[in-house]
């Protein structure tokens, strides 16, 4: 016999399940209405109203006609008008305004709004200061343009270490070339003002005045080079004529006395206390060629004296200007051939065996100085009779020293060839002579 109350609830379940199957009818007929909402009817040839063709909706024709958003929502539309998407920051042509700050923000801050932001470079130290400042002075040296090295150094935060910059770059030029030290000293004179100023100079010239005995283990030379600095930069009127007057007195070590006693006697040997450009001189090849000249021909003269090829080697690089040494084998052939006996012969082959064996000059400037005494022999044997001969002798020794090669050797001219040469040119000129007369006789 059945209780009631479970044919109560076989009854609630069997309703729950009927309303389930009726709802989910509903939504069939619902989607399919839909689907075919938009395909519309057509007439036939009677005018009766035809319903158009069922389509399955799973149909790719289905798909194709269906007007709705696939996605169940929205209408196919780009989001936003265009204006959203990844990467997409508006409309285009679309301009931003500054953000106005809203003062009732809880993150609104009073003092941000009046802030600047800047820059911050911090400044060298002494480490720092030496490997950022040194390659710009070495480069200095090469390039010799002042506001480069002005626009480098206004980029860094010198700090204390500004009176350092003088004194970094008079240290480097200690061991470097006179033409360098006069770079140096017009560097020194087109930073002041810009870059450094009169108590940066002064400062940086006690430094050195202190540091002497140490730069005296490198630079035997550097209280004559620092006193020349201060005479030039007193010159230059980037340190007081009272500098030198201010240290009568007070120093104690003999390298700084030697520095301003140095300085003080080159003052008063340029009068009104201007020590210009002649101080270090001109360097390289920015001489005019007549200087040059008497230079060469001056180092030639106390070898020959001397004899100390060493000594010449050194004073032909100090000159800098090897594309002019052709000059040196030049002048020194000349010596050669305007001399008696055999010293001089042999003291110039060996200066020139000790500079091609230490590459000072070149195969090319060797051959052109021998090839310029090729083309002026004839006017250099008016007033030396013997040059031909003397000539050829000393080519042959140089040839045999190895200092030319053999198609250098062949090259020498001799007093036969010119010989030949004058009798073909005269017999030429006396045929054509009579080739005339017998003409004008005709």
């Amino acid at each position: 016999m059945d209780c009631p109350q479970l044919n109560e609830t076989r009854h609630c379940l069997l309703w729950h399940i009927f309303a389930r199957v009726k709802a989910k009818a509903k939504r069939r007929i619902r989607k399919n209405s839909s689907r075919d909402s938009g395909r519309g009817d057509s007439l036939s040839d009677n005018g009766d109203s035809i319903r158009g063709v069922q389509v399955p909706p799973s149909s790719p024709k289905g798909k194709l006609l269906d007007r709705k958003s696939r996605l169940g929502k929205g209408r196919g539309l780009p989001k936003k008008g265009g204006a959203g998407g990844k990467g997409v920051w508006g409309h285009p042509g679309e301009v931003y305004d500054l953000e106005e700050i809203d003062v009732r923000d809880p993150n609104y801050d009073e003092d941000q709004e009046n802030c600047v932001y800047e820059t911050v470079v911090l400044p060298l130290d002494e480490q720092d200061f030496e490997k950022t400042v040194t390659p710009i002075v070495q480069e200095y040296f090469e390039h010799g343009d002042t506001n480069e090295v002005a626009e480098l150094l206004g980029d860094l935060n010198l700090g204390p270490m500004r009176s350092s910059v003088p004194k970094l770059a008079v240290s480097l030029a200690l061991e470097a070339k006179a033409s360098q030290r006069e770079l140096t000293s017009h560097l020194l004179t087109e930073l002041c003002g810009r870059v450094l100023t009169l108590a940066d100079v002064e400062e940086a010239f006690d430094q050195l005045l202190k540091e002497l005995p140490d730069l005296v283990l490198d630079t035997p030379g550097a209280p004559q080079l620092v006193g020349q600095f201060i005479a030039r930069a007193v010159g230059d009127q980037i340190l007081s004529k009272s500098y030198i007057d201010s240290y009568k007195g007070k120093v104690n070590c003999e390298h700084a006395r030697a520095a301003l006693d140095r300085a003080a006697v080159l003052l008063k040997m340029n009068s009104g206390g201007s020590c210009r450009e002649n101080l270090w001189g001109t360097g390289g090849g920015q001489r005019p060629v007549t200087q040059l000249i008497k230079e060469v021909s001056l180092l030639l003269k106390e070898y020959v004296l001397s004899g100390d090829a060493a000594e010449a080697e050194r004073c032909l690089r100090e000159l800098e200007v090897p594309h002019f040494h052709h000059e040196l084998v030049y002048e020194a052939i000349v010596m050669v051939l305007e001399s008696k006996g055999e010293k001089i012969s042999e003291m110039i082959l060996q200066l020139f065996k000790s500079l091609w064996e230490s590459s000072v000059i070149t195969v090319d400037q060797t051959r052109r100085g021998f090839e310029r005494v090729y083309s002026d022999i004839a006017e250099i044997n008016i007033d030396v009779p013997c040059a031909y001969s003397a000539l050829e002798q000393f080519v042959e020794k140089c040839f045999t020293g190895g200092v030319i090669d053999k198609k250098l050797r062949d090259m020498c001219p001799c007093r036969r060839q010119i010989g030949s040469v004058l009798i073909l040119v005269s017999y030429g000129a006396a045929l054509e002579h009579i080739y005339m007369f017998t003409k004008a006789g005709s």
